[in-house]
Parts: structure tokens; C-alpha cells; sequence
């Protein structure tokens, strides 16, 4: 490792970095603006100068940006020479001229790193006294807020929103020395990542519009570590709550998962928390009075799960812990998944095929890192826009890689590196149902029926190995479009396979897989990674639980079943008259959830749970990564508890005993390692509830946290009792463990002189790096020394369109879909249109046009919305909408008929 001397002592450094990161890496308070750990550097801001020495002897040096200068073996800088702090101190005041005098009305203030940049070169005394530039804001839709008066033009935005992300519709604008950052005119900010401008932003020129309505300062929040519940990926996040009300989400940096950056609907879909439609007292409505208090509900619920045989269905966004709670209540054989029999079967085949360990199923962090991937049927532009981030990054990245090996450039030189890389980019073949934005960046982008992607990916993977028998009848085009995507992903080092459920297409994951097990070699380190519908659907799949089917055959053979169905809309996943054939033939019907929805208000008992912010609990991501989730805040009253503490206690009271083991949440976690030994180590995944660090536990609070008396000044001033956490190692108050925490029970990043979210560079190992306190991963398929797994051999017949009749399949939207987003008001704004989707060769055929009424038939379903002509779609397929509240579950992967 190159020694470099700061300030005439040396240290050893990590080679290939700038000075600017190697500073920060050991501790060191230099200021920046324009770099960004995930963006590099630019050299905008010139904030970052130090002084560099040719030698021991050289005494004058001279003034460098340390963001735009190399590690050497041997170079001496100085960060405390008078000379460079001047220069820092007299560029913030240049930025300063035209800032203006708001801090304290900023939604920035207090967490602001142009603040902290100010305070940490010495700048305190305005001497401007001229008028300053004024500029006028935009409306850029119901997510982000812009005051671009407080621009000091770093150009993190337009790097992060254009270069980063791929936006089109955000740019810089400049005449003279007037620079604009903003869209050519107002509107609605199309990237799904547009939220990232609040953080990436280092003033108050992009705030989040949505905690405005209820905003409150970061040193009032209280905070804990979380994850994203809207996808299957397991974003990291910290949410904010104040007073009784989750405030707003951020991102919380995984260097393995989603590192700096979440999607829009992470972001903002939290407002589910605070809806009016939530479930917050016990019903039981076969009493003139439905609201009951918790004893009463609990002695009804004995004599209902005590007086008939009793099955639960599980629920793929409930958390394990609750799903294994009411496995234990029920008994492992009356457990069964709530979702569709299709769903289910096709997520527990790719559970086995993880399982065997023969392929690798990748981290986000390794699918950033891929020189080739191939997308195979899966829009995860709109099921796993994170993952689609990530897929950019590999192109983007794959191409600089090559140039930085090509010239003497460093990877950090962003600036330069683009220049040399121009229009070049890594190998992208994205092969789905339906156009995405990311064919923009693909070499390759072919839209067809699931059959038809399966067929190619079965004849990418005979290419790749001749274990995989041809596949016959291919055309001309789809031959040779076979050919140049296996010689791609046969000369990379680190191709990635990406695929999923969506298609309603076994041969899709089967040809993902057989291409994967094909790249799998000693020289070359392959992965796959498989999107799940929802946050918790891996982890509800590896349990392994008959299908909703088998439910339906035991309550239509046993007399007076009572159903416990947990955290789940049965009229989300199937038609509407299995749902109900299925609840009529119930004896008792027993729902825990947080939000009314269809099966709820069918409910003859009705349990409040606790939302992610309110509870405890572990999910399983669709990598088969374990994240554990901390409760932000206590429920509003004490009748809404999480899912698995209500059926613990039903569980106790029906066993007429007292189970003191299974009370807190790594106890269930031991309790689930011991019953289904495919979840060995997920107990890891957090610490016990009474870990402690030299005796305290972690505060959620920060040390600035001020007010929480103020709500309740005019009763008394007095300090009230915090409250108590059994159930975690986390704490309700400012007291506790002054140090770094285990990474995954990081409530907040702050640091002396750190206030803003920049902090976390204090938490890292490297800046970008790992956190300091990185704690164990627990990933559930340990890969394993290839050994004679079977390729499967089944490739499917080309599809061919029907008389009459077309193939029914999902289309998702990323602002739409969401079970729970769709109760955030900001989100509700940006869903499109619903829509059935065909081709215009059908729409032709059919004699319908743009807007005109299209009618679904399927037996006794008929459901109606306007016709959207897409011009890439196959002929013979028909897309519609699918988790739109208002709309049904229809019948997916099925043909049916339409009538216009």
C-alpha cells in the first residue's frame, strides 16, 4: 500500500484513490461539494484544495484539488497549511455571495452540508453587500420542492439525475454568469430516482416536498434502522417518526444492498402509516358493538380457535416472524401461502433451484459490478427499479473500466473518464414482454411472448453448453440474436442473469437458470438474481407451505373452519370468485392487518397489526438476504401490536399455559431455525433484545434531540417517562452508546461536524467502502463447488396467437402496483392511467382505436378499461393493469376473450 504523509506524518493508504477520499478515509475534516463517493469527481466546487510538497524540502508547495489528485507512494500534502485554508475559506465565501440569509426556514437546516462546509473552513462573516441573483423555482411535481436561489452550483444534481440515474428531463441551463438548474419548463420529474436530488443535493435547492407538509428537524425525529417494504429487493432505510407520525424516509447506506441511493416509491410510499384507512381498534362483528378492547378479543379469539379446526394463510408481506407465528399457532400442516397457486409454484421452483447452491444468486452490489447481463423477461424497471439502477451502472461502469485499463486515467476521474468513453458501453441484453426505458442503454432489446423469451434463452444456454439440447424452429433473427447474446456473456468475467416471476412463464426461470449454471466456471464467477412480487415473498416461499388451493379443498371438506389470514388481501392475488368462494366456506374468518381492504371488511374478528414502523421484524429479500427491521415508534394505543405478538398470545391462551420463550423477535427467529432447518443462521440477523454495547443500548434519538416535552407543555413541563423497547436493543431516548453500533442497527448517521446525511463517510471503512461496524450477512443459499447438476431440457414450443382468444399477462407500474404506496397521496398523483394494452396489429384486427372501451372475459369475469396501442407488443397478448386498487386480480398466464 502507497505511505503518504499529511502534515509531515504518514500514513498508509489504499491505492487508486484521490486524495480527497484517502483524507476522508482516515478521519480527516476536508470540505467538498461536487464529489460524490458513487459519482467521483469533477473538480467543479474547487472546495477541496490542499497543498502538495514535490519533497521533504520544498517549502512553499503548491494548491491542489484533492478530489482531482492521485495517491502516489510517497507524496506529502498538507490540509492545515495556511495557504490552502484561506483558499477553502475564501471559496465557500465566494459560493456564499449569492446564497441567501434562510437557514432558519430551510428544510436543510440542521442537516445541510453546505452548513457543515462553512463551519468547517472558517467562513462565519458575510462581507457581500450587494443584491443578490434571484431566480425563479419550478414546479417539479408532487415529490420534489426546488428554491434554486440556494444553488451554489456543485453540479451533483445534474450528475447524479443525468449521468447517474439516466434522466432525460433535468439539466443545466446558463448565460453569462447565470446557471440554472431545473427542466426546460415546469413539470412532473420523470425518473423514478428523482427523490435522491433531496440527498445528493449538499444546500436546500431540491427538498422532499412530501415532509413539508408535516416537516420536522432531524434532530427531532426519532429514527430507526428499516427496510423498504415495497419490493422484493430490501432496500435499507431509516424512517423518521415525530410525534405519534412516521415523517419521512431516507436512504441507509448498504454497501452490499442498495448503497447510497432508493427508488421513488421507498421513498415516499410511507404515507400507508398515517392513513385514515387504518385499522387501529379490535372488531368482532357479530356484536351490536364492533369495537371491543383487548381482553374481550382475546377471549373471543380462544373460543374460536379452541372450539374448531383452525388453518392460517401466510402472506408474503407479513415478516417472518409473524408468518412462523402463525405457523406455530395453526401447526406446520394447516399453514398455507395466500397467494395465488400460479405465484406460489413458481417462486417455490426457484427456491429450489437457489437451494442447490449451484448458481450464485446476487447481491445488487454484484449486478452494479457485472460486465454483461441479460434480462430475461422481467420489467424491473417497474417491479425492481433499484436493480434497474444497478443494471445502468454495470453498462456505464463496464465501459469506464475498459478505458481507465486503456489510458493512465484513475476510475475516480469522472470528467474524464466520460470523455475518453463517449457513447461506449458494457453489454446489456434486456429481453421482455413489453418496451422498458432501459433499452435505451441495451445492445440488445427483444420484445416477445414468455414462450418465445424462454426459447432463446434455452438456445443462448445450448451455446453456451452443449449439455442444453438445441432448440428447434428458431428464426433466422432469433438464431442469431442467440448467438451474439451467449458470445457476450461467454467473454465476460462477471455476467449476471436476471429474471423472474412476472412472465407467469416456468420456462423463463428454467432458460435463466440453465444460462447461469452454463457461465458458472472456475475462471469466470457468474450469478443469477430471480424478482419477487413482494418484500417478504422469498422468505414465504422458503417455507415452503401447500398453495392456497389445498386451503380452499379443507374448508369445503371440513365442516366450520375457522381461518386466521395474516396481513393479506386474498382479492389481491386471486379472482374475485375464488376469494370468495373460499371465505364463504369458512366457518370463522379471523384478519390481521393494517389497512381495510376487501377481506377485512369480511372478517368476522378483525386485529389491528402494527405497520413496519410500529413492529419488530425480519424479511427475506429476493436474494435470500436476511434484514431485520427496528420499530421507529410505539403504536398510537396498546390494542395495535405486531402480527406475531397477537397470535403468540392466542397461541398461549389456546394451550391454557404460559410460553415464556417466544416472546421477542430473535426468539421466534430460534424458534424458526429449529422448525425449518432451511433458515439456519437467520437468528444472526439481529442481536438478541437485551444485546448491549459496554452496558448501554443504542439510542434512536440523537444527542441534539429537543422538544418532547413541548407537545404537552400546556399539561405539564415535567419529563415524561421514555418508553420502554423489550422487544430490541434500541432505545427511546438520547442516552445510550455513544459509538458506532452494529451496522444493521444504525438508527442515524451523524458525526462532530457531520450533520447532514454526508456523515456516513465517518461510518465507512473506506468512503464507498463497507460500514466500520459491518456485521454479519446472512444470506440463506451458501453457493456451493459445482457439482453434476442437470440442465433442463424442456424448452417450450414457439408461441403461436388464437382464434379469438389472447394470453393474459401483468403489467406493472412502479407508482400503481404498490399495495401500500398507493395510500401516499404524493404517489397517488403519478399513477398512470389504467389501461388494457395490444398490439397495433390486434388493435387492427379487433377495429378498436386509442381510448376505446376493451372488455376481459374469462367464465364469469368481464372487467373494462380504455385500449393503450403499443406498437413492440406481440401480436396475440394482452397487458392489463395489475394491483390497482379498484381493479381485480385477474386470471394471469390464462386466455381469454375480448370484446370491444
Amino acid at each position: 500500500m502507497p505511505t503518504i504523509y499529511i502534515d509531515n506524518k504518514p500514513y498508509e493508504v489504499k491505492a487508486g484513490k484521490n486524495l480527497l477520499e484517502a483524507s476522508l478515509g482516515l478521519g480527516f475534516d476536508l470540505p467538498y461539494f461536487c464529489w460524490h463517493p458513487a459519482m467521483g469527481s469533477v473538480g467543479a466546487c474547487r472546495q477541496c484544495a490542499v497543498k502538495v510538497f514535490k519533497d521533504e524540502q520544498d517549502s512553499s508547495g503548491r494548491l491542489v484539488m484533492s478530489c482531482m489528485e492521485s495517491v502516489k507512494d510517497g507524496l506529502r500534502m498538507s490540509i492545515t497549511d495556511s495557504t490552502a485554508k484561506a483558499f477553502r475559506e475564501q471559496v465557500i465565501e465566494w459560493l456564499m455571495t449569492n446564497h441567501p440569509h434562510d437557514c432558519p426556514v430551510c428544510d436543510e437546516g440542521g442537516n445541510c452540508h453546505l452548513q457543515d462546509m462553512t463551519v468547517m473552513t472558517g467562513h462565519d462573516y458575510r462581507r457581500f453587500e450587494f443584491k443578490k441573483r434571484t431566480y425563479t423555482n419550478q414546479y417539479l411535481g408532487p415529490l420534489i420542492h426546488h428554491e434554486m436561489n440556494r444553488c451554489i452550483q456543485c453540479y451533483r444534481c445534474v450528475r447524479f439525475y443525468r449521468d447517474y440515474a439516466g434522466g432525460d428531463d433535468l439539466d443545466v441551463f446558463g448565460a453569462h454568469n447565470h446557471v440554472y438548474f431545473g427542466r426546460e419548463q415546469d413539470g412532473i420529474l420523470q425518473s423514478p430516482f428523482s427523490g435522491n436530488l433531496a440527498e445528493v443535493c449538499p444546500t436546500g435547492v431540491f427538498t422532499d416536498k412530501t415532509l413539508k407538509k408535516h416537516y420536522t428537524r432531524k434532530w427531532d425525529l426519532t429514527t430507526s434502522p428499516s427496510i423498504c417494504q415495497h419490493c422484493s429487493l430490501g432496500c435499507n432505510i431509516i424512517a423518521g417518526e415525530r410525534y405519534g407520525q412516521l415523517r419521512c424516509i431516507v436512504n441507509r447506506y448498504n454497501s452490499n444492498v442498495n448503497g447510497y441511493f432508493i427508488c421513488d416509491k421507498g421513498r415516499y410510499g410511507y404515507e400507508f402509516v398515517n392513513s385514515v384507512n387504518r385499522i387501529t381498534e379490535p372488531l368482532i362483528r357479530t356484536r351490536p358493538v364492533e369495537a371491543v378492547d383487548e381482553a374481550t378479543a382475546m377471549g373471543h379469539l380462544k373460543s374460536l380457535v379452541t372450539s374448531a379446526p383452525v388453518i392460517g394463510i401466510g402472506s408474503p408481506r407479513a415478516s417472518m416472524e409473524s408468518n412462523f407465528a402463525l405457523m406455530q399457532l395453526v401447526g406446520k400442516d394447516n399453514f398455507y401461502q395466500g397467494i395465488s397457486d400460479d405465484t406460489a409454484y413458481l417462486e417455490r421452483r426457484i427456491v429450489e433451484l437457489l437451494q442447490t447452491g449451484a448458481v450464485n444468486s446476487v447481491a445488487l452490489k454484484e449486478i452494479e459490478a457485472a460486465d454483461a447481463v441479460l434480462v430475461l423477461g422481467e420489467d424491473i424497471w417497474n417491479t425492481a427499479p433499484v436493480m434497474a439502477l444497478a443494471v445502468r451502472q454495470a453498462v456505464m461502469k463496464t465501459a469506464a473500466a475498459q478505458a481507465a485499463q486503456q489510458t493512465s486515467l484513475p476510475a475516480w476521474h469522472d470528467a474524464a473518464i466520460k470523455e475518453f468513453v463517449q457513447n461506449e458501453k458494457g453489454f446489456l441484453a434486456n429481453i421482455t414482454v413489453i418496451a422498458s426505458p432501459i433499452d435505451a442503454i441495451a445492445a440488445f432489446s427483444e420484445h416477445e411472448a414468455p414462450d418465445n423469451i424462454a426459447r432463446l434463452g434455452f438456445a443462448i444456454a445450448h451455446l453456451l453448453n452443449a449439455a442444453v439440447p438445441p432448440v428447434p424452429g428458431l428464426t433466422e433473427r432469433e438464431a442469431a440474436t442467440a448467438k451474439n447474446i451467449a458470445g457476450a456473456l461467454q467473454q465476460a468475467k462477471r455476467p449476471v442473469v436476471i429474471s423472474g416471476t412476472s412472465c407467469y412463464n416456468e420456462g423463463i426461470i428454467k432458460a435463466a437458470f440453465n444460462i447461469s449454471l452454463s457461465l458458472n466456471r472456475p475462471e469466470r464467477k457468474a450469478g443469477i438474481a430471480y424478482v419477487f412480487p413482494e418484500c417478504n415473498s422469498m422468505g414465504l416461499a422458503m417455507m415452503k407451505a401447500p398453495p392456497f388451493e389445498t386451503a380452499m379443498q379443507r374448508v369445503k371438506t371440513e365442516n366450520n373452519c375457522t381461518a386466521v389470514i395474516l396481513e393479506n388481501d386474498l382479492y389481491r392475488y386471486m379472482p374475485e370468485g375464488k376469494a370468495d368462494d373460499f371465505i364463504s366456506h369458512c366457518g370463522n374468518l379471523i384478519v390481521l392487518d393494517v389497512l381495510h381492504n376487501r377481506t377485512t371488511a369480511q372478517a368476522q374478528v378483525l386485529i389491528p397489526a402494527a405497520s413496519f414502523a410500529e413492529a419488530d421484524g425480519t424479511l427475506v429479500n429476493n436474494e435470500g438476504r436476511a434484514q431485520h427491521f427496528y420499530q421507529v415508534y410505539m403504536p398510537a394505543n396498546d390494542r395495535i401490536k405486531e402480527s406475531w405478538k397477537w397470535l403468540g398470545n392466542i397461541k398461549n391462551m389456546k394451550a391454557t399455559i404460559t410460553n415464556g420463550l417466544q416472546h421477542h423477535p430473535d426468539e421466534w427467529l430460534a424458534a424458526l431455525e429449529t422448525t425449518l432447518p432451511q433458515f439456519t443462521n437467520i437468528a444472526k440477523v439481529t442481536p438478541s433484545h437485551n444485546f448491549r454495547i459496554n452496558g448501554q443500548p443504542v439510542p434512536r434519538e440523537p444527542h441534539r434531540y429537543s422538544g418532547r416535552t413541548a407537545i404537552l407543555a400546556n399539561i405539564s413541563v415535567s419529563e415524561p417517562r421514555p418508553l420502554q423497547d423489550d422487544d430490541s436493543p434500541l432505545t427511546y431516548t438520547m442516552e445510550g452508546y455513544p459509538g458506532l453500533p452494529p451496522a444493521s442497527m444504525t438508527p442515524y448517521f451523524w458525526a462532530p461536524g457531520w450533520n447532514s446525511g454526508q456523515a456516513v463517510n465517518k461510518y465507512q471503512a473506506e468512503p464507498g467502502g463497507e460500514l466500520q461496524e459491518q456485521d454479519q450477512q446472512v444470506c440463506l443459499f451458501p453457493g456451493k463447488e459445482q457439482e453434476n447438476f442437470h440442465f433442463f431440457k424442456d424448452s417450450p414450443e414457439a408461441f403461436a396467437a388464437r382464434q379469438d382468444k389472447y394470453l393474459l399477462l401483468p403489467q406493472y407500474q412502479l407508482f400503481g402496483s404498490g399495495e401500500l404506496s398507493i395510500y401516499s397521496t404524493a404517489i397517488e398523483e403519478l399513477v398512470p392511467q389504467a389501461c388494457i394494452i395490444l398490439s397495433a396489429k390486434d388493435a387492427a384486427d379487433l377495429g378498436v382505436v386509442n381510448g376505446a372501451p376493451v372488455t376481459i372475459e374469462k367464465n364469469e369475469l368481464h372487467y373494462t378499461l380504455p385500449l393503450k396501442i403499443h406498437d413492440e407488443l406481440c401480436s396475440g397478448i394482452i397487458l392489463a393493469p395489475v394491483g390497482y386498487r379498484g381493479i381485480p386480480a385477474l386470471p394471469w398466464g390464462a386466455w381469454v376473450k375480448i370484446m370491444v
